[in-house]
């Protein structure tokens, strides 16, 4: 496959460093002490739990040695996504040989000292994690949980015209759902302004204890399926060190000439036609050159090699000595000598400074993040008269904005916005005027939007629209995730391991911060009338909130400038996952923008205008609520208990920031019990209209002194395809069943207010026979208006 094929020395050299990685690797997993074996093995030698996944280890190794000598060669911008799952000995091993995990880690040196240290602290209390985690420089991606790295390998390539990206996808990962439809996405890099994803398939033909199916299946098969997707596969396998490395060091030459000749006829030729790009299979025996044979079982080649081939070593004679022949046969003195440092033979394919994987700028995002050019609010507000009088659609407001910062960053090309075919449907596409749809597959004349060079992100799989822009983050960019609320938690588990990343990343100083994944979850639980019960969930908020509080924001704003208001905090903020619900029908217009940055600011406020407080006296009832349709109803419920209860004392309190109901010693947005009971009272009762599920309202302020006062109402699973006031009624989240609440709770109002009560579950009978004989609300429903 090549020209000039790998010399002598080449050879020797690669051959030196894989045999290093592994050596360290190996170590990594069993040794505590004695790490150049200067002694005989000894049981004190040995860690007491022995941990770590051997199998993946050797096959990681060589990528990263071969990777080296690629960049190295060509001078080549690169970064890896290393998928199979624990490969940890293996990235760690590596980064240790190039002496980017001492400059990041000067306490780990690279000599015998350096090397104890590195063994002792894999998998070990106050060490590093069995996988590829935020502590391993060079590193955006978590290898602990499958499925994702193809993903990620894209979304780091998207607008960085010069970068590899390789991307190492483990048999077993090539399993699952999200990686078979990351294939895809080669439809969606643009040769002229992304860079090239390099994916290379590793079959070492077994998972944890079964064997594997793109391994299995007879070749053709694999052949056609990876042609199918649109790559052109090029093959290495073997069991025999010498000829897998000349294999392997031609194919990779191949596919990055391949990979320069598509960008260059793309950027200075005007090609259009997309690229089948090249991809490697990789075919080597999973615990390559490790033990063949442990207690009569064969172990090299099985899945026997997964995680500890030799598990009894502190035990067992005949394992320790198994042990010792097998770290022995790297040749730990020829490679590292009595200093413990790597000889110049193994470094010599080694690349240098920010060249080397571990040290890349582009692993560490914060460090080439510039700041998001937001535009002045005022461009986008709404005007707002009369309260409650006027209607706009929050997100298409929103729409407005993302599209002016889209402009903003059209040279620099650092923001994108995701989502699972539903921007226009979601009504930010205002965002179409400054950039197209991104998309290499066929256009046809009927299509709208689609642009080889678009910026906009669509894709009928919320696993590749998280991964691309978590991958796109973690390299430095910015982004939006657009989705409907019920179907984010497709993503649930994605999110998770996002949120331990950003967690785990601020606690480490060299990592610089990130911006923020954003999520603007809209077709809400309550706007899904339409659609139906399957379409009716709001329970993401819930997840997220149950996540590291440092980490996690929920923000529920009420109109169209409290939206504005809370995109431009959360576009501008790094290192959190900001989760905004905001409704895309029209509703009503409350705040004023001045007003709606104030409110916004505070997290949680009383609206005076909408109560009837005079300030003689405490409130009798407060009237609380969270999201865009709750507050409609409390307004509404506020406006009948001021018509036929006008002596009641109101107090109306709108929350934005869900975090604010936390005790301050739990969140840092939380409010101390001091300002809490100022604002929702110790002793009154507090009518709560929430956006989703009632229960975490009462979870989030359980500790509060008036919690027992406190009676929330929200999403309790009645859903239909029914009209958008139907959905609150069959809830009780309704204006007259928030009213019939506040007669039921404030002592003494049930007997003297019994007609208003009666009144308000008239009203509800009422809707019930209307909606059923004319498929529409009520009239005074739909004709509402604030009239305080």
């Amino acid at each position: 496959m090549s020209d000039a094929p790998l010399s002598g020395h080449e050879l020797a050299a690669l051959d030196a460093h894989w045999r290093a990685a592994n050596y360290l690797a190996v170590g990594q997993i069993y040794l505590v002490d004695n790490p150049l074996l200067e002694e005989p093995l000894a049981p004190e030698h040995i860690k007491q739990r022995l941990l770590g996944h051997w199998g993946t280890s050797p096959g990681l190794n060589l990528v990263y040695t071969h990777l080296n000598r690629l960049i190295k060669k060509r001078r080549q911008q690169a970064l890896c996504v290393w998928g199979p799952g624990h490969g940890g000995p293996a990235i760690l091993a590596n980064s240790w040989l190039d002496g980017s995990y001492s400059k990041t880690y000067p306490d780990v040196t690279r000599d015998a000292a350096g090397m104890g240290t590195l063994f002792k602290q894999f998998s070990f209390p106050g060490g590093v994690p069995s996988h590829v985690a935020p502590e391993v420089p060079g590193s955006i991606h978590e290898g602990g949980e499958l499925g994702y790295a193809l993903a990620h390998a894209y979304g780091a390539a998207f607008d960085h015209p010069e970068l590899l990206v390789t991307c190492v996808i483990g048999d077993g990962e090539a399993e699952t759902g999200p990686l078979a439809a990351s294939w895809h996405s080669n439809k969606f890099l643009d040769p002229v302004h992304d860079g090239a994803v390099l994916p290379v398939l590793h079959l070492n033909g077994y998972k944890i204890a079964n064997p594997t199916v793109l391994a299995r299946i007879p070749e053709s098969e694999l052949d056609a399926l990876l042609r199918g997707y649109g790559h052109d596969p090029l093959y290495v396998s073997g069991d025999e060190p010498a000829t897998v490395h000349r294999e392997l060091a031609a194919a990779m030459d191949l596919a990055l000439d391949r990979i320069h000749a598509f960008q260059r006829a793309a950027r200075t030729e005007g090609a259009t036609v997309r690229p089948r790009w090249p991809m490697i299979v990789l075919r080597t025996p999973k615990g390559w050159t490790g033990p063949a044979e442990v207690d009569g079982q064969p172990v090299e080649g099985t899945w026997r090699a997964h995680q500890v081939p030799l598990p009894g070593v502190r035990e067992s004679p005949e394992h320790l000595r198994q042990l010792e022949a097998w770290m022995r046969s790297y040749g730990p003195e020829e490679l590292f000598g009595r200093s413990g440092r790597p000889s110049a033979q193994v470094l010599d394919c080694v690349p240098d400074g920010d060249l080397r994987l571990g040290a890349t700028p582009y692993a560490n995002g914060g460090l080439l993040l510039r700041t998001l050019p937001v535009p002045a609010l005022d461009d986008y507000a709404v005007p707002v008269g009369r309260r409650g009088a006027t209607l706009h659609a929050p997100t298409s407001v929103l729409g407005g904005l993302l599209e002016g910062v889209m402009a903003a960053t059209a040279e620099r090309r650092d923001f994108r916005v995701v989502g699972p075919d539903e921007t226009a449907s979601n009504r930010i596409d205002a965002l179409y005027e400054a950039t197209g749809k991104a998309w290499q597959a066929q256009v046809l004349p009927v299509d709208e939007h689609l642009a080889r060079d678009g910026r906009v992100m669509e894709v009928l799989s919320e696993h590749l629209c998280q991964g691309w822009l978590e991958g796109y983050l973690l390299t430095g960019r910015h982004g939006l995730f657009s989705c409907y609320e019920a179907f984010a938690h497709i993503v649930d588990s994605m999110v998770n391991q996002h949120i331990k990343w950003l967690r785990t990343s601020r606690r480490l100083a060299w990592r610089r911060p990130i911006a923020s994944l954003n999520y603007l979850l809209t077709s809400h639980v309550w706007r899904q009338d339409h659609n139906g019960f399957s379409h009716q969930d709001p329970g993401f908020v819930d997840h997220v909130l149950n996540k590291s509080p440092e980490v996690v924001r929920v923000y529920l704003p009420p109109d169209a400038n409290t939206l504005l208001s809370v995109a431009d905090h959360v576009l501008r903020s790094k290192d959190y996952v900001n989760v905004i619900v905001a409704g895309k029908q029209p509703g009503f217009d409350w705040l004023t923008l001045d007003e709606a940055r104030a409110h916004c600011a505070r997290g949680a406020g009383t609206w005076g205008w909408a109560g009837t407080e005079d300030g003689s006296r405490e409130p009798d009832v407060v009237l609380a609520c969270a999201g865009d349709v709750p507050t409609l109803e409390t307004l509404a419920a506020a406006g009948l208990l001021r018509a036929h209860l006008p002596d009641l004392a109101v107090r109306v309190v709108n929350v934005v920031d869900m975090t604010r109901l936390l005790p301050r010693e739990e969140h840092p947005h939380g409010m101390p019990d001091s300002e809490y009971d100022a604002l929702f009272t110790t002793d009154k009762p507090v009518i709560f209209a929430y956006h989703g599920y009632p229960w975490l309202v009462h979870r989030l302020a359980y500790r509060r002194t008036g919690h027992a006062h406190l009676h929330v109402r929200g999403y309790k699973e009645e859903g239909a395809t029914t009209t958008p006031f139907d959905m609150v009624v069959r809830n009780d989240l309704d204006r007259f069943r928030l009213v019939m609440d506040v007669i039921d709770r404030v002592p003494g109002l049930g007997v003297r207010a019994v007609a208003v009560r009666q009144a308000m579950a008239d009203a509800r009978a009422r809707h019930h026979t209307w909606i059923r004989e004319h498929g529409t609300d009520l009239p005074e429903v739909t004709d509402w208006t604030w009239g305080g």
